[in-house]
């Protein structure tokens, strides 16, 4: 079983963020999440009930943690081929959450999806952040790996997000681009380090500002932009939020 969040959230959409930047997709967004990013704008797959993880939002007096019970539903893996099987698209995202920590699961359905009797040739794409290594049977079946390894920024300790084995296995395999979440320009330097250190082309570099409104991303383009220019980066906005706002299933 593949578990997702709520009711549940696959939802056909334009891709808002990274190396495939507007392409129509359909998205399924999985529960549960081995990090805690305080900035997380899907916190409802993993800031559950009674536990302690910080979050930006707690300053909000409305905001409460989320129900495990009611954010999670199991689905088969012929469910889901169900659902997307009735969307007019074929570019999968799998999201999260942190969708990696059920890759064994995953496995089922992406052999489903790549099987000899589907010959409707999807593509699969896995929003990561990099602390996982997939299965060789995953690996072999998965197209894209957009990995936003966590900054300092997140508010994670370094030992919890950042897995050295996990990030050479992406920073070595071809299929990788990566994405880096910045707030201000003390990001950069931590950015420029990963880089060198795990062999990271400039190339393969997406910087995106961290914001949930319009307002928030506004602020910082002007000089992403320009640092993008400077070292040879790409720039990746959120698209999404311009577009239909901090919404869940668009």
């Amino acid at each position: 079983m593949a578990k997702l969040n709520g009711k549940p959230e696959i939802f056909h959409s334009i891709q808002g963020e990274g190396k495939s930047l507007g392409q129509p997709s359909i998205f399924i967004r999985l529960s549960l999440c081995n990090l805690y990013c305080v900035w997380c704008d899907t916190d409802y797959t993993w800031n559950w009930e009674n536990t302690n993880f910080r979050h930006n939002n707690d300053s909000n007096r409305s905001y409460k943690k989320f129900s495990k019970k009611e954010m999670i539903i199991s689905l088969s893996a012929s469910d889901i081929m169900d659902i997307i099987s009735g969307i007019n698209c074929k570019n999968l995202v799998i999201t999260g959450g942190e969708p990696m920590v059920q890759h064994k699961e995953l496995l089922s359905f992406f052999q489903l999806v790549k099987s000899q009797n589907n010959r409707a040739g999807y593509k699969i794409e896995f929003e990561t952040n990099g602390t996982i290594i997939p299965s060789p049977e995953l690996d072999e079946l998965t197209d894209q790996y957009n990995v936003s390894v966590k900054l300092v920024n997140s508010g994670i300790p370094e030992s919890v997000r950042i897995k050295p084995e996990a990030i050479r296995f992406y920073s070595s395999n071809n299929k990788s681009n990566f994405k880096f979440v910045v707030d201000d320009l003390n990001d950069l330097g931590e950015i420029q380090d990963l880089a060198r250190q795990f062999h990271i082309d400039d190339d393969k570099i997406y910087l995106m500002p961290q914001g949930i409104t319009q307002t928030e991303l506004k602020k910082k383009q002007g000089w992403l932009v320009e640092v993008c220019k400077e070292r040879n980066f790409n720039y990746t906005d959120r698209m999404h939020i311009h577009i239909f706002g901090n919404k869940r299933g668009v």
